[in-house]
């Protein structure tokens, strides 16, 4: 037989189950009723629209279609939009399930990472390294680390030899720059390379423990028997390695420092390559490479003498390249002269004996930018980033992104700086300590002050005008005007406003550290409360904290209450979302208490909304209930429309606790009413399902029905899994008291599937539902 690949395309996924349902001689009705599914749901597979299926869709069609494993296994790997091979011509079912080969493995949520930076173009030597790095990639698992000096070439060699065997890793390869040295911030914190990394496999925000150690555990888990290779660059520690190195057999760890990570030697039996400078026949082939062999050649003893300035040093060689390849017409030997007359040296490196010293390579590349750019290159020093944008830079050097497009590609040219991603610019550690060095010995503390005053006005009114595209109806901060030469990033809508702040996340995050350090206050707070909204779609409860607690120290300095007040409520919610409430209670009681002493009624509104829930959920019902309605008095004070929307919403859950269905259905439908007039779609689906669970109390279980069943698309067109679980849950409680006993049963499988795929406790209590109406018995309410 031959075999046939088939790629992964919803196409197949719809060829495949309308075949499956042809020869179970159903119609799409009758497949719909059978799995417990909408009949749009299966018309919308078969037609190729849904691109992204829920896998427990699939299977509820599976049953119901009876299939047999083979053709089960192939419709489940299509829909996780696997490669699947099968017979040319034949059924998958009529030769029984193929045994998974490395191609076939299925990639973490669909797809198999990529990370790998670009390799250098122009790589020489290293032939011993790279032949143990291919001894140890044979081996079923292996942590490789490779250690030496700043600007020794380790990540160069971990990139090139990672490009060159990423076949060899079929699921993937995963990369993280752990700023282990990096003169601008403090090491990254492992948790949020974990997180990093759940984001790079594709897991659903939604579907991201909260705490540290389960969501270690889950990249652990993700990582188990596949071949991957996890490429941890620039190291501070073992500390800050160890939880990053997987815990299973079959991946491949590749780590790179400054430092010897002897416990990791140790304790976890690392393999390490020592690397040391270039060999002089190595410098030599590396200046060839890339300045051509004739003009080495022309004058070999300049060559010699340009290497033994550089040290044999790989970064030192290639900056000093690049200058004398952007200069064809002068002599090597006369940039050997300019280098033996200056020995004004950048000693960056902590070992006893320095190996070398790259700040005379530095600043004669830098003495030849234009006056323009050699300001902007100091300039970027200050900016506290790992990298930056054009819109960034030019809010900086305060011009305009016309004019420092130029600047940036003069200073790329000369090989001062970087662009790992297309409009994106980053510095290698050295080069920002240098221009960090430049900026403080050329330029006034005003006028790098002034820089730091720009650049952070352009994060702070960006990311603000991202956070109210996120929160329609959300009350905007009054931010001061920007300062001159800082015109406000406009971001058109919420698409943009959502690609915008995952790109400058890492850069917002150093941002707020930077505004505090340096004394503006005021920023750092405006900014902490700007990416609210953001860490908290995202799952970033980490990075919330973090945020929260700068903004709290900053506000104190300032003695500003609303200030205070907006960073407890958000260091509330990490707590809320871990169920810590006596935690989240007592920030919450501060953030109330602040607001009230600056009069912010709004701001005690939304505090009071969110404490009468956590005291609900404490079991103090109606001192819950009271800060509930006090929140809604204070929201029609202040004229917070979305707040009173979701407050009401909020009111009317509560008193359908305490069985005050008619004053609940009031309540939800004013809240209705609001959120449909400021477009507040995910607001409605939280009112929807209140509705629903009303009407279901209330006797009228086909008005349930309806709303359950609006409920639940409006939570999945917004992306909220855990709300859509809870409206199909009800929504099978209603088929089940309309006596609709498959209905009921299909929809709580639906909502199983999400409840598993989340890993919510719920999902424990829909498995007692199920099992007990599969016994003949009434499932508990």
């Amino acid at each position: 037989m031959i075999a046939r690949e088939m790629p992964a395309e919803s196409g197949l996924l719809a060829a495949e189950l309308r075949k499956s349902r042809e020869r179970a001689l159903l119609t799409q009705e009758e497949l719909a009723r059978r799995a417990g599914l909408s009949v749009g749901t299966v018309r919308g597979l078969e037609a190729g629209r849904i691109r992204r299926p829920r896998l427990g869709s699939v299977r509820m069609l599976a049953d119901a279609l009876a299939l047999a494993e083979p053709d089960r296994a192939v419709l489940i790997a299509l829909a996780r939009g696997e490669p699947v091979s099968r017979p040319d011509g034949e059924p998958a079912a009529d030769d029984g399930p193929a045994p998974p080969s490395a191609d076939t493995r299925p990639a973490y949520s669909g797809v198999r990472p990529a990370q790998l930076p670009a390799a250098v173009a122009a790589f020489a030597g290293r032939v011993e390294p790279l032949r143990v790095l291919d001894e140890m990639a044979a081996r079923p698992s292996a942590t490789m680390v490779i250690v030496g000096t700043a600007g020794v070439g380790k990540t160069t060699l971990a990139v090139h030899w990672a490009q060159r065997a990423r076949d060899r890793f079929p699921d993937g390869q995963l990369y993280v720059n752990l700023h282990g040295f990096h003169p601008a911030g403090s090491p990254l914190d492992p948790a949020v390379a974990v997180r990093g990394f759940l984001d790079a496999l594709q897991v659903p925000p939604q579907r991201i423990p909260a705490t540290e150690d389960a969501q270690t555990s889950l990249y652990r888990s993700l990582l188990a028997d596949r071949r991957l290779l996890v490429v941890l660059d620039n190291a501070r520690d073992a500390e800050q390695v160890r939880p990053l190195l997987p815990g299973s057999p079959g991946c491949m760890v590749l780590v790179t420092s400054r430092d010897q990570l002897s416990s990791l030697i140790a304790a976890e039996g690392a393999q390490v390559i020592n690397l040391d400078v270039l060999s002089a026949d190595e410098a030599r082939d590396l200046l060839a490479r890339r300045l051509g062999d004739d003009r080495v050649t022309a004058e070999p003893q300049a060559a010699d003498g340009l290497i033994a300035a550089c040290a044999r040093l790989p970064l030192a060689l290639a900056v000093l390249a690049a200058r004398a390849a952007i200069r064809p017409d002068f002599p090597l030997a006369a940039l050997t002269d300019q280098l033996s007359q200056s020995r004004d040296l950048l000693a960056v490196f902590s070992d006893d004996s320095a190996l070398t010293d790259v700040r005379v390579v530095f600043s004669w590349s830098y003495r030849t930018l234009s006056a323009a750019a050699a300001r902007l290159f100091r300039l970027l020093g200050v900016h506290a980033g790992p990298d930056i944008d054009v819109e960034a830079a030019a809010r900086l050097a305060a011009m305009s992104p016309s004019h420092v497009c130029p600047l940036l590609a003069e200073l790329a040219r000369a090989h001062l700086i970087d662009e790992p991603t297309p409009g994106r610019y980053a510095f290698h550690d050295l080069l920002r300590a240098y221009a960090t060095e430049l900026a403080a010995s050329t330029d006034s503390d005003e006028e790098r002050r002034e820089a730091i005053h720009r650049v952070l006005d352009h994060y702070l009114h960006a990311a603000h005008s991202a956070a109210l595209l996120l929160r329609p109806g959300r009350r905007p901060l009054d931010l001061p005007p920007p300062v001159a030469g800082v015109a406000p990033y406009v971001l058109a809508d919420l698409d943009r406003a959502m690609s915008w702040l995952t790109a400058e996340h890492a850069t917002l995050l150093a941002s707020v550290e930077q505004a505090f350090d340096a004394g503006f206050d005021r920023h750092a707070c405006q900014l902490a409360w700007s990416m609210r909204a953001f860490l908290q779609r995202q799952g970033h409860w980490h990075d919330l904290t973090t945020v929260a607690s700068i903004a709290l120290r900053a506000a104190n300095r300032l003695d500003d209450p609303v200030c205070q007040a907006h960073a407890y409520r958000s260091l509330a919610h990490p707590h809320v979302n871990m169920r810590q409430f006596d935690e989240a209670r007592a920030h919450l009681l501060k953030a109330f208490d602040r607001f009230a002493a600056g009069g912010d009624l709004a701001g005690q509104a939304d505090a009071s909304s969110t404490l009468g829930w956590v005291l609900w959920s404490m079991g103090r019902r109606e001192e819950g209930l009271g800060y509930a309605e006090q929140a809604q008095e204070l929201h029609a004070r202040a004229g917070d429309h979305a707040g009173h929307a979701d407050g009401l919403n909020n009111l009317g859950w509560l008193h359908v606790q305490l069985g005050n269905r008619e004053r609940a259905l009031v309540l939800c439908r004013q809240a209705l009413t609001l959120q449909q007039e400021i477009g507040d779609r995910h607001g409605e689906a939280a009112t929807w399902h209140t509705l629903g669970h009303i009407h279901h109390l209330l006797g009228d279980h086909r008005e349930a029905i309806a709303c359950h069943e609006r409920s639940a698309d409006l939570a999945r067109a917004c992306g909220d899994g855990r709300r859509e679980a809870e409206a199909l849950t009800h929504l099978g409680d209603a088929f089940y008291a309309m006596d609709d006993r498959r209905a009921a049963g299909g929809t709580w499988r639906r909502a199983l599937s999400i409840l598993t795929d989340l890993d919510r406790g719920e999902a424990a209590d829909l498995r007692a539902k199920l099992r007990s109406l599969d016994d003949g018995e009434p499932p508990a309410a």
